[in-house]
């Protein structure tokens, strides 16, 4: 998922967008679910004009708000990983971690807030004070919360892929998937750690596994890679790993909400070719508050790089934001078959840098 590294995300999940799924990211949470499929979906007659005017202030807004989320994106295309300098925590009164947290800290707190900042990207300070099981805002359309789902749904595998990620802000992501996933859907959690050399992640996060599978032993699994082998082929060591009959691949700073599974499932159970992206809102990178994101579509420009887009007229003739939303392209995380996920030949391993799997996946899932 292309996600700015000051931003978090949490997740969770309705009717589909696939299924609505309700995700926060650090990077952001939105309420969409987009899928790619061979599906054709049954537009109402046209609305008239006289309608449509109305949605137009709407539809203004909400592009708005596309434009400063692909802003943020695109600052962390830009981005490079700052140096931690052992005095530049004492210009900690000029930081944008604190315009909105953390005035009453003392200086040595700040010191050691921002140091963290200026390694993670985000508020790791913070998060290391949060609960792993702090509560979320529903942010689900109104009509999510009455759908009811088809029994006997499939199980699915959760891989998390990390490469030096605050550990209380990977151990989140887990402790949300397991309480807001059903028990019965969810068979593993897998987490591959892309040759982190943070020291924290290493015997730290091997204890807590360890004690978390007491209950369940073997329930969350580590892949760890002997060198950095880059987001995609991460992806596809997770995918290696798992066994469940569905997968679903996410960066390691989510949060998932309620509801997000069953919608995902169900759609890939009427046709397994769907790939699936949940809606994404947004955790902020500073004090970790959740911003509720719009529905959007998910697409590229022509230098391909990844856009969030209006949702098609199609879309909006329905009337119903409980709909999915068809997109060109999928930006970050998805959910897919496990085995046509190989049927359509995964990923390319030979891409060194994220950004250029949102388009290929497209393609494959359109012309198979």
């Amino acid at each position: 998922m292309v996600c700015n590294r000051k931003t978090k995300t949490l997740v969770s999940t309705c009717v589909i967008l696939s299924g609505m799924t309700n995700i926060v990211c650090l990077l952001y949470v939105g309420w969409v679910t987009n899928y790619i499929a061979n599906v054709y979906v049954k537009v109402q007659e046209p609305i008239p004009e006289k309608q449509l005017e109305e949605d137009k202030g709407e539809t203004l807004r909400i592009i708005e708000r596309l434009d400063r989320l692909e802003s943020v994106v695109n600052q962390h295309i830009q981005e490079t990983p700052q140096k931690v300098e052992e005095n530049a925590a004492e210009s900690f009164t000029d930081s944008s971690l604190f315009a909105h947290w953390g005035q009453e800290l003392s200086p040595e707190n700040k010191r050691t807030a921002l140091k963290k900042f200026q390694y993670y990207g985000y508020n790791a300070y913070l998060s290391e004070r949060l609960s792993l099981d702090r509560p979320l805002p529903d942010l689900r359309p109104d009509g999510c919360r009455n759908i009811t789902y088809p029994a006997n749904l499939p199980q699915l595998s959760i891989v998390f892929i990390f490469v030096n990620e605050a550990p209380s802000v990977i151990l989140r992501s887990i402790h949300s998937a397991i309480n807001r996933t059903p028990a019965d859907l969810l068979k593993e959690i897998i987490l591959v750690d892309d040759c982190s050399n943070n020291e924290e992640l290493k015997e730290k996060l091997k204890t807590s596994v360890e004690e978390m599978n007491i209950q369940r032993p073997g329930f969350i699994k580590i892949v760890r890679h002997a060198k950095q082998e880059g987001l995609i082929r991460s992806r596809v060591s997770g995918w290696r790993a798992a066994t469940a009959p569905v997968v679903a691949l996410f960066d390691a700073h989510v949060e998932f909400n309620e509801g997000w599974a069953e919608p995902v499932l169900a759609r890939i159970k009427e046709d397994r070719t769907r790939i699936i992206s949940p809606s994404f809102d947004n955790i902020k990178y500073d004090n970790f508050e959740i911003e509720e994101y719009p529905l959007s579509a998910q697409g590229f420009d022509w230098e391909l790089w990844c856009r969030y887009l209006n949702p098609p007229k199609s879309w909006w003739y329905l009337r119903n934001s409980t709909a999915p939303i068809r997109s060109p392209a999928l930006i970050g995380c998805f959910v897919v078959d496990r085995l046509y996920f190989e049927e359509i030949g995964l990923l390319d391993e030979g891409m060194e840098i994220y950004g250029g799997e949102n388009v290929e996946l497209g393609i494959r899932a359109t012309s198979n």
